[in-house]
Protein backbone atom coordinates (compact mmCIF):
# COMPACT_ATOMS: atom_id res chain seq x y z
CA UNK A 1 0.00 0.00 0.00
CA UNK A 2 2.88 2.34 0.82
CA UNK A 3 4.52 1.62 -2.54
CA UNK A 4 1.22 2.41 -4.32
CA UNK A 5 0.94 5.76 -2.53
CA UNK A 6 4.54 6.58 -3.45
CA UNK A 7 3.86 5.53 -7.05
CA UNK A 8 0.91 7.95 -7.20
CA UNK A 9 3.22 10.71 -5.91
CA UNK A 10 5.69 10.05 -8.73
CA UNK A 11 2.82 10.05 -11.24
CA UNK A 12 1.55 13.41 -9.99
CA UNK A 13 5.06 14.89 -10.00
CA UNK A 14 5.49 14.21 -13.72
CA UNK A 15 1.85 14.49 -14.86
CA UNK A 16 1.89 18.22 -15.66
CA UNK A 17 4.94 17.77 -17.89
CA UNK A 18 3.41 14.69 -19.50
CA UNK A 19 0.14 16.39 -20.49
CA UNK A 20 1.48 19.86 -21.33
CA UNK A 21 3.63 18.71 -24.25
CA UNK A 22 0.77 17.09 -26.25
CA UNK A 23 -1.59 19.96 -25.36
CA UNK A 24 0.89 22.59 -26.55
CA UNK A 25 2.03 20.77 -29.69
CA UNK A 26 -1.45 19.52 -30.59
CA UNK A 27 -2.95 22.98 -30.14
CA UNK A 28 -0.20 24.60 -32.23
CA UNK A 29 -0.56 22.21 -35.19
CA UNK A 30 -4.36 22.50 -35.22
CA UNK A 31 -5.62 19.16 -33.92
CA UNK A 32 -9.35 18.90 -33.11
CA UNK A 33 -10.58 17.85 -29.65
CA UNK A 34 -10.87 14.16 -30.56
CA UNK A 35 -7.32 14.05 -31.97
CA UNK A 36 -6.01 16.01 -29.01
CA UNK A 37 -7.64 13.57 -26.57
CA UNK A 38 -5.99 10.66 -28.38
CA UNK A 39 -2.61 12.44 -28.39
CA UNK A 40 -2.74 13.05 -24.62
CA UNK A 41 -3.89 9.47 -23.91
CA UNK A 42 -1.24 7.78 -26.04
CA UNK A 43 1.43 10.06 -24.60
CA UNK A 44 0.50 9.11 -21.02
CA UNK A 45 0.57 5.42 -21.99
CA UNK A 46 3.95 5.72 -23.74
CA UNK A 47 5.41 7.53 -20.72
CA UNK A 48 4.60 4.36 -18.77
CA UNK A 49 6.07 2.07 -21.44
CA UNK A 50 9.25 4.19 -21.68
CA UNK A 51 9.62 4.21 -17.88
CA UNK A 52 9.33 0.42 -17.57
CA UNK A 53 11.77 -0.10 -20.48
CA UNK A 54 14.34 1.95 -18.57
CA UNK A 55 13.71 0.57 -15.06
CA UNK A 56 13.98 -3.07 -16.08
CA UNK A 57 17.50 -4.16 -16.86
CA UNK A 58 18.50 -6.99 -19.19
CA UNK A 59 21.41 -7.72 -21.51
CA UNK A 60 20.24 -5.30 -24.18
CA UNK A 61 18.48 -2.30 -22.65
CA UNK A 62 17.43 -0.62 -19.40
CA UNK A 63 19.73 1.10 -16.91
CA UNK A 64 17.90 -0.51 -13.99
CA UNK A 65 17.60 2.66 -11.90
CA UNK A 66 14.39 4.06 -10.35
CA UNK A 67 13.92 6.68 -13.05
CA UNK A 68 10.71 8.02 -14.61
CA UNK A 69 10.60 8.96 -18.29
CA UNK A 70 8.39 11.57 -19.90
CA UNK A 71 8.23 13.58 -23.11
CA UNK A 72 11.08 16.05 -23.38
CA UNK A 73 10.23 19.75 -23.46
CA UNK A 74 13.23 20.39 -25.69
CA UNK A 75 11.21 18.78 -28.51
CA UNK A 76 8.22 21.15 -28.24
CA UNK A 77 9.56 24.06 -30.29
CA UNK A 78 11.11 21.87 -33.01
CA UNK A 79 7.93 19.77 -33.36
CA UNK A 80 5.75 22.86 -33.71
CA UNK A 81 8.11 24.31 -36.34
CA UNK A 82 8.27 21.01 -38.26
CA UNK A 83 4.50 20.60 -38.15
CA UNK A 84 3.95 24.12 -39.47
CA UNK A 85 6.35 23.71 -42.39
CA UNK A 86 6.24 20.01 -43.29
CA UNK A 87 3.06 18.64 -41.67
CA UNK A 88 2.30 16.18 -38.86
CA UNK A 89 3.54 13.15 -40.81
CA UNK A 90 7.03 14.65 -41.02
CA UNK A 91 7.16 15.11 -37.22
CA UNK A 92 6.76 11.39 -36.69
CA UNK A 93 9.09 10.41 -39.51
CA UNK A 94 11.79 12.54 -37.88
CA UNK A 95 11.12 11.05 -34.42
CA UNK A 96 11.36 7.49 -35.77
CA UNK A 97 14.71 8.16 -37.46
CA UNK A 98 16.08 9.98 -34.40
CA UNK A 99 15.14 6.97 -32.25
CA UNK A 100 16.96 4.63 -34.63
CA UNK A 101 20.01 6.92 -34.56
CA UNK A 102 20.07 6.84 -30.74
CA UNK A 103 19.85 3.02 -30.76
CA UNK A 104 22.73 2.81 -33.27
CA UNK A 105 25.02 5.24 -31.41
CA UNK A 106 24.15 3.97 -27.91
CA UNK A 107 27.23 1.71 -27.79
CA UNK A 108 29.72 4.48 -28.43
CA UNK A 109 27.84 7.65 -27.42
CA UNK A 110 30.17 7.98 -24.43
CA UNK A 111 32.92 8.83 -26.93
CA UNK A 112 30.71 11.37 -28.73
CA UNK A 113 29.86 13.22 -25.51
CA UNK A 114 33.04 15.28 -25.90
CA UNK A 115 31.35 17.04 -28.84
CA UNK A 116 28.49 18.06 -26.53
CA UNK A 117 30.04 19.70 -23.46
CA UNK A 118 27.99 22.11 -21.30
CA UNK A 119 28.84 25.05 -23.56
CA UNK A 120 27.06 23.28 -26.46
CA UNK A 121 24.15 21.63 -24.63
CA UNK A 122 23.58 24.71 -22.46
CA UNK A 123 23.39 26.92 -25.56
CA UNK A 124 20.95 24.52 -27.26
CA UNK A 125 18.69 24.28 -24.20
CA UNK A 126 18.73 28.08 -23.81
CA UNK A 127 17.82 28.60 -27.49
CA UNK A 128 14.95 26.11 -27.24
CA UNK A 129 13.60 27.76 -24.08
CA UNK A 130 13.80 31.27 -25.51
CA UNK A 131 12.05 30.27 -28.75
CA UNK A 132 9.18 28.73 -26.73
CA UNK A 133 8.36 31.89 -24.77
CA UNK A 134 6.31 33.48 -27.65
CA UNK A 135 4.13 30.31 -27.68
CA UNK A 136 3.41 30.83 -23.98
CA UNK A 137 2.66 34.54 -24.41
CA UNK A 138 0.23 33.84 -27.26
CA UNK A 139 -1.57 31.28 -25.12
CA UNK A 140 -1.79 33.71 -22.21
CA UNK A 141 -3.85 35.94 -24.47
CA UNK A 142 -6.18 33.06 -25.37
CA UNK A 143 -4.33 31.54 -28.30
CA UNK A 144 -3.10 33.04 -31.56
CA UNK A 145 -6.05 34.10 -33.71
CA UNK A 146 -8.59 33.84 -30.87
CA UNK A 147 -11.53 36.27 -31.21
CA UNK A 148 -11.09 37.33 -27.56
CA UNK A 149 -7.29 37.50 -27.68
CA UNK A 150 -5.91 39.63 -24.87
CA UNK A 151 -9.30 40.04 -23.18
CA UNK A 152 -9.46 40.80 -19.45
CA UNK A 153 -10.79 37.28 -18.58
CA UNK A 154 -7.93 35.62 -20.51
CA UNK A 155 -5.26 37.85 -18.98
CA UNK A 156 -6.76 37.39 -15.50
CA UNK A 157 -6.78 33.60 -15.82
CA UNK A 158 -3.23 33.50 -17.18
CA UNK A 159 -1.67 35.74 -14.55
CA UNK A 160 -3.84 34.25 -11.80
CA UNK A 161 -2.50 30.80 -12.68
CA UNK A 162 1.08 32.04 -12.86
CA UNK A 163 0.83 33.90 -9.53
CA UNK A 164 -0.72 30.82 -7.87
CA UNK A 165 2.18 28.67 -9.13
CA UNK A 166 4.78 31.21 -7.97
CA UNK A 167 3.22 31.48 -4.49
CA UNK A 168 3.08 27.70 -4.13
CA UNK A 169 6.68 27.43 -5.25
CA UNK A 170 7.69 30.10 -2.73
CA UNK A 171 5.78 28.99 0.35
CA UNK A 172 5.10 25.26 -0.14
CA UNK A 173 7.65 22.56 0.59
CA UNK A 174 8.36 18.97 -0.37
CA UNK A 175 5.84 17.17 -2.55
CA UNK A 176 3.40 20.12 -2.81
CA UNK A 177 6.20 22.29 -4.18
CA UNK A 178 7.13 19.52 -6.64
CA UNK A 179 3.61 19.50 -8.13
CA UNK A 180 3.02 23.29 -7.95
CA UNK A 181 2.51 23.60 -11.72
CA UNK A 182 -0.06 20.78 -11.78
CA UNK A 183 -1.93 22.37 -8.85
CA UNK A 184 -1.79 25.75 -10.60
CA UNK A 185 -3.35 24.29 -13.75
CA UNK A 186 -6.12 22.66 -11.69
CA UNK A 187 -6.82 25.90 -9.80
CA UNK A 188 -6.85 27.92 -13.02
CA UNK A 189 -9.25 25.47 -14.69
CA UNK A 190 -11.62 25.60 -11.71
CA UNK A 191 -11.58 29.40 -11.92
CA UNK A 192 -12.23 29.07 -15.67
CA UNK A 193 -15.35 26.99 -14.96
CA UNK A 194 -16.86 29.84 -12.92
CA UNK A 195 -15.89 32.32 -15.67
CA UNK A 196 -17.60 30.23 -18.37
CA UNK A 197 -14.31 29.43 -20.12
CA UNK A 198 -14.52 25.63 -19.83
CA UNK A 199 -16.47 23.38 -22.22
CA UNK A 200 -17.03 19.81 -20.96
CA UNK A 201 -18.25 18.53 -24.35
CA UNK A 202 -14.98 16.65 -25.16
CA UNK A 203 -15.26 14.75 -21.86
CA UNK A 204 -18.91 13.78 -22.46
CA UNK A 205 -18.23 12.68 -26.03
CA UNK A 206 -15.06 10.68 -25.36
CA UNK A 207 -15.06 6.92 -24.89
CA UNK A 208 -14.43 5.23 -21.56
CA UNK A 209 -11.91 2.83 -23.14
CA UNK A 210 -9.98 2.77 -26.40
CA UNK A 211 -7.11 0.94 -28.07
CA UNK A 212 -4.06 2.75 -29.32
CA UNK A 213 -2.96 2.24 -32.90
CA UNK A 214 0.30 2.83 -34.76
CA UNK A 215 0.44 5.72 -37.24
CA UNK A 216 -2.84 7.19 -36.01
CA UNK A 217 -2.07 10.47 -37.79
CA UNK A 218 -1.08 8.82 -41.09
CA UNK A 219 1.98 7.34 -42.73
CA UNK A 220 5.17 9.11 -41.61
CA UNK A 221 7.18 11.10 -44.13
CA UNK A 222 10.90 11.76 -44.03
CA UNK A 223 12.53 15.15 -44.64
CA UNK A 224 16.19 15.94 -43.97
CA UNK A 225 15.75 19.14 -41.99
CA UNK A 226 13.23 17.70 -39.49
CA UNK A 227 15.35 14.54 -39.12
CA UNK A 228 18.48 16.56 -38.31
CA UNK A 229 16.47 18.72 -35.89
CA UNK A 230 14.95 15.83 -33.95
CA UNK A 231 18.26 13.93 -33.91
CA UNK A 232 19.93 16.94 -32.28
CA UNK A 233 17.07 17.10 -29.77
CA UNK A 234 17.54 13.38 -29.01
CA UNK A 235 21.29 13.81 -28.49
CA UNK A 236 20.78 16.76 -26.15
CA UNK A 237 18.29 14.60 -24.22
CA UNK A 238 20.92 11.83 -23.95
CA UNK A 239 23.41 14.29 -22.49
CA UNK A 240 20.81 15.48 -19.95
CA UNK A 241 19.88 11.87 -19.11
CA UNK A 242 23.54 11.06 -18.48
CA UNK A 243 23.55 13.65 -15.72
CA UNK A 244 20.40 12.11 -14.21
CA UNK A 245 21.92 8.61 -14.33
CA UNK A 246 25.00 9.73 -12.41
CA UNK A 247 22.88 11.70 -9.94
CA UNK A 248 20.82 8.58 -9.23
CA UNK A 249 24.01 6.55 -8.97
CA UNK A 250 25.22 8.90 -6.22
CA UNK A 251 21.86 8.70 -4.39
CA UNK A 252 21.85 4.89 -4.54
CA UNK A 253 25.62 4.50 -3.94
CA UNK A 254 25.85 2.59 -7.21
CA UNK A 255 28.72 3.01 -9.63
CA UNK A 256 27.43 3.66 -13.16
CA UNK A 257 29.49 1.65 -15.65
CA UNK A 258 29.91 2.11 -19.39
CA UNK A 259 27.65 -0.86 -20.13
CA UNK A 260 24.96 0.64 -17.87
CA UNK A 261 25.04 3.87 -19.85
CA UNK A 262 24.86 1.94 -23.14
CA UNK A 263 21.74 0.05 -22.00
CA UNK A 264 20.23 3.31 -20.70
CA UNK A 265 20.83 5.08 -24.00
CA UNK A 266 19.45 2.10 -25.92
CA UNK A 267 16.27 2.04 -23.82
CA UNK A 268 15.81 5.76 -24.45
CA UNK A 269 16.28 5.19 -28.19
CA UNK A 270 13.66 2.41 -28.17
CA UNK A 271 11.28 4.74 -26.29
CA UNK A 272 11.80 7.48 -28.90
CA UNK A 273 11.27 4.98 -31.75
CA UNK A 274 8.03 3.71 -30.19
CA UNK A 275 6.96 7.32 -29.65
CA UNK A 276 7.26 7.93 -33.39
CA UNK A 277 5.43 4.74 -34.33
CA UNK A 278 2.50 5.37 -31.97
CA UNK A 279 2.36 9.10 -32.73
CA UNK A 280 3.45 10.39 -29.35
CA UNK A 281 6.79 12.03 -28.48
CA UNK A 282 10.52 11.60 -27.81
CA UNK A 283 11.10 10.50 -24.21
CA UNK A 284 13.79 11.36 -21.68
CA UNK A 285 14.45 11.06 -17.96
CA UNK A 286 12.47 13.42 -15.71
CA UNK A 287 14.72 15.12 -13.17
CA UNK A 288 11.77 16.23 -10.99
CA UNK A 289 11.19 12.61 -10.03
CA UNK A 290 14.82 12.35 -8.88
CA UNK A 291 14.07 15.22 -6.49
CA UNK A 292 10.97 13.40 -5.26
CA UNK A 293 13.10 10.29 -4.72
CA UNK A 294 15.34 12.31 -2.42
CA UNK A 295 12.37 13.85 -0.60
CA UNK A 296 10.66 10.50 0.08
CA UNK A 297 13.87 8.60 0.82
CA UNK A 298 12.33 5.48 -0.77
CA UNK A 299 14.63 4.28 -3.55
CA UNK A 300 13.15 0.92 -4.61
CA UNK A 301 12.38 0.22 -8.27
CA UNK A 302 9.06 -1.35 -7.29
CA UNK A 303 7.58 2.12 -6.73
CA UNK A 304 8.55 3.18 -10.28
CA UNK A 305 7.13 -0.04 -11.75
CA UNK A 306 3.81 0.89 -10.10
CA UNK A 307 4.03 4.42 -11.55
CA UNK A 308 4.69 3.01 -15.03
CA UNK A 309 1.79 0.57 -14.71
CA UNK A 310 -0.61 3.33 -13.66
CA UNK A 311 0.49 5.51 -16.59
CA UNK A 312 -0.15 2.66 -19.03
CA UNK A 313 -3.59 2.00 -17.51
CA UNK A 314 -4.54 5.70 -17.71
CA UNK A 315 -3.52 5.76 -21.37
CA UNK A 316 -6.36 3.36 -22.22
CA UNK A 317 -8.99 5.67 -20.64
CA UNK A 318 -9.61 8.60 -22.99
CA UNK A 319 -12.11 10.26 -20.64
CA UNK A 320 -9.24 11.07 -18.29
CA UNK A 321 -7.19 12.37 -21.21
CA UNK A 322 -10.18 14.44 -22.36
CA UNK A 323 -10.25 16.17 -18.97
CA UNK A 324 -6.89 17.73 -19.82
CA UNK A 325 -8.15 19.11 -23.16
CA UNK A 326 -10.73 21.34 -21.44
CA UNK A 327 -8.04 23.40 -19.69
CA UNK A 328 -8.47 27.02 -20.89
CA UNK A 329 -5.72 28.12 -23.26
CA UNK A 330 -4.90 31.13 -21.09
CA UNK A 331 -4.42 28.87 -18.05
CA UNK A 332 -1.97 26.79 -20.07
CA UNK A 333 -0.21 29.99 -21.08
CA UNK A 334 0.32 31.02 -17.48
CA UNK A 335 1.72 27.59 -16.59
CA UNK A 336 3.88 27.56 -19.73
CA UNK A 337 5.62 30.79 -18.74
CA UNK A 338 6.84 29.04 -15.59
CA UNK A 339 7.77 25.80 -17.36
CA UNK A 340 9.45 27.33 -20.41
CA UNK A 341 11.17 29.89 -18.21
CA UNK A 342 12.58 26.96 -16.25
CA UNK A 343 14.03 25.57 -19.50
CA UNK A 344 15.81 28.88 -20.10
CA UNK A 345 16.96 28.87 -16.46
CA UNK A 346 18.27 25.31 -16.87
CA UNK A 347 20.23 26.37 -19.95
CA UNK A 348 21.67 29.38 -18.12
CA UNK A 349 22.56 27.14 -15.17
CA UNK A 350 24.45 24.81 -17.50
CA UNK A 351 26.27 27.78 -19.03
CA UNK A 352 27.02 29.55 -15.75
CA UNK A 353 29.61 26.96 -14.77
CA UNK A 354 31.71 27.46 -17.90
CA UNK A 355 31.06 30.99 -19.15
CA UNK A 356 33.79 32.41 -16.91
CA UNK A 357 36.32 29.73 -17.83
CA UNK A 358 37.41 31.46 -21.03
CA UNK A 359 36.56 34.21 -23.47
CA UNK A 360 36.29 31.50 -26.11
CA UNK A 361 33.30 29.94 -24.35
CA UNK A 362 31.65 33.37 -24.17
CA UNK A 363 32.08 33.71 -27.94
CA UNK A 364 30.60 30.24 -28.57
CA UNK A 365 27.55 31.09 -26.44
CA UNK A 366 27.13 34.54 -27.99
CA UNK A 367 27.27 33.35 -31.59
CA UNK A 368 25.20 30.18 -31.18
CA UNK A 369 22.35 31.83 -29.25
CA UNK A 370 22.49 34.88 -31.53
CA UNK A 371 22.24 32.75 -34.68
CA UNK A 372 19.64 30.42 -33.21
CA UNK A 373 17.33 33.18 -32.02
CA UNK A 374 17.96 35.32 -35.12
CA UNK A 375 17.03 32.57 -37.58
CA UNK A 376 13.92 31.80 -35.51
CA UNK A 377 12.78 35.43 -35.66
CA UNK A 378 13.82 35.97 -39.31
CA UNK A 379 13.50 32.53 -40.97
CA UNK A 380 13.92 33.94 -44.52
CA UNK A 381 17.47 35.15 -43.84
CA UNK A 382 19.02 32.29 -45.85
CA UNK A 383 16.23 32.01 -48.42
CA UNK A 384 18.63 32.68 -51.32
CA UNK A 385 20.88 29.73 -50.50
CA UNK A 386 20.57 26.32 -52.22
CA UNK A 387 17.98 23.97 -50.72
CA UNK A 388 20.67 21.49 -49.63
CA UNK A 389 22.28 24.17 -47.45
CA UNK A 390 18.95 25.48 -46.14
CA UNK A 391 18.51 22.10 -44.43
CA UNK A 392 21.00 23.39 -41.85
CA UNK A 393 20.02 27.06 -41.87
CA UNK A 394 16.23 27.25 -42.06
CA UNK A 395 15.65 26.10 -38.47
CA UNK A 396 16.92 28.27 -35.62
CA UNK A 397 17.60 25.36 -33.29
CA UNK A 398 19.58 23.45 -35.92
CA UNK A 399 21.49 26.59 -36.98
CA UNK A 400 22.29 27.54 -33.39
CA UNK A 401 23.27 23.98 -32.46
CA UNK A 402 25.54 23.55 -35.46
CA UNK A 403 27.15 26.92 -34.69
CA UNK A 404 27.83 25.81 -31.10
CA UNK A 405 29.26 22.43 -32.18
CA UNK A 406 31.55 23.92 -34.87
CA UNK A 407 32.80 26.75 -32.64
CA UNK A 408 33.42 24.34 -29.76
CA UNK A 409 35.59 22.21 -32.06
CA UNK A 410 37.40 25.33 -33.29
CA UNK A 411 38.05 26.88 -29.89
CA UNK A 412 38.25 23.93 -27.51
CA UNK A 413 39.22 20.81 -29.45
CA UNK A 414 41.68 21.83 -32.18
CA UNK A 415 45.25 22.28 -30.92
CA UNK A 416 46.14 25.94 -30.60
CA UNK A 417 49.37 27.30 -32.03
CA UNK A 418 51.66 28.85 -29.49
CA UNK A 419 53.07 32.21 -30.44
CA UNK A 420 56.79 31.89 -30.91
CA UNK A 421 58.94 34.08 -28.66
CA UNK A 422 60.77 36.86 -30.45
Amino acid sequence: MQNTALGIQHLLAMYAGAILVPLIVGGAIGLNSEQLTYLVAVDILMCGVATILQVMSNRFFGIGLPVVLGCTFTAVGPMIAIGAEYGVSSIYGAIIVSGLVVIVISGFFGKLVKFFPPVVTGSVVTIIGITLIPVAINNMGGGQGASDFGSIPNISLAFGTLIFIVLLYRFATGFIKAISILLGIIAGTVAGVFMGKVDFTPVRESDIFHMIQPFYFGTPTFEWSPIITMTLVAIVSLVESTGVYFALGDILDKKIKKEDLTKGYRAEGIAVLLGGIFNSFPYTTFSQNVGLLQISGVKTKNVIYITGGMLIALGFIPKIAALTTIIPTSVLGGAMIAMFGMIVAQGIKMLSTIITESQENSMIIACSIGIGLGVTVVPDLFGALPTSIQILTSNGIVAGSMTAIILNILFNMLPSKKVAKQ
